[in-house]
């Protein structure tokens, strides 16, 4: 039987593949067999992210990305193209978030939210998904949240729930569009994840007790635990997959 989750001859793009998540997307997937291209705002983490891949074996490239430009996408995707001559695999990984009340976030925070989170994986499925098409064949996995199906608490994060809603939304309206066409797109729903980002969050008293108080399996997830969830969606193991949340949370959700 063929091993489903080969990925040798595969070209994979990972944006915010440089750091956290996206970085152990990234080795997951080379490590599968793909070609990876690292798609970064910060130059540096970008080519010391292709450094280590390459020094472990694999195919790796390093392209500077703001996904808030539809026009550097679109280099991006170019540039891309013009080295591996096609796009198998797009992983929209980059995100952020921050913790503001309603009646106190200012229109500049919002902005940057919809801009990265929304925006950024609309300008990446659209570019990659034309060549895609193009080509008859292809797998998106877009990173959204569990914070896209629920209100976290005690933390205040209207806009990030909303992004994170619209990504769930978006990968659906994109998989009923493209699915018979050859083009699979799911999204991964990660609940607290030991990130950076996570740990400053759990600098907070109330915030940590709450949330470990929340998670039925009283820990924080892995970055590599969200890769594999990627790695499944990515794969001809999910060939029959599309428009699917895959929420990977610890069971926060199950309550």
């Amino acid at each position: 039987m063929n091993n489903l989750f080969d990925l040798t001859g595969r070209v994979a793009v990972v944006t915010g593949g440089g750091r956290g998540i996206g970085r152990d997307i990234a080795r997951t997937l080379a490590g599968a067999g793909a070609e990876l291209a690292i798609a970064e705002l910060d130059p540096g983490t970008a080519q010391d992210c292709a450094n280590e891949l390459r020094e472990n074996g694999h195919s790796a490239l390093a392209v500077e990305t703001d996904v808030r430009r539809a026009d550097s996408v679109e280099q991006m995707t170019r540039r891309v193209m013009d080295e591996f001559g096609k796009i198998d695999i797009l992983v929209c990984n980059a995100g952020i978030a921050r913790n503001s009340l309603v009646e106190n976030t200012p229109d500049d925070e919002w902005r940057e939210i919809m801009s990265i989170n929304v925006d950024g994986v609309f300008y990446c499925c659209r570019a990659v998904g034309r060549r895609m098409l193009e080509r008859g064949s292809g797998a998106i996995v877009n990173i959204a949240s569990m914070s896209g199906s629920i209100v976290n608490k005690p933390q205040p994060q209207a806009a990030y729930n909303a992004s994170k809603a619209a990504v769930i939304m978006l990968t659906k309206s994109m998989a009923a569009e493209w699915a018979q066409r050859g083009v699979r797109v799911n999204s991964v729903s990660p609940g607290y994840i030991s990130t950076e980002m996570t740990r400053r969050g759990m600098e907070n008293d109330d915030w940590r007790r709450t949330w470990m108080e929340m998670i039925p399996m009283g820990r924080l997830g892995t970055p590599m635990e969200i890769a594999h969830a990627v790695w499944y969606l990515a794969s001809d193991a999910a060939s029959y997959a599309t428009g699917t949340d895959l929420i990977v949370d610890g069971g926060y959700t199950s309550w």
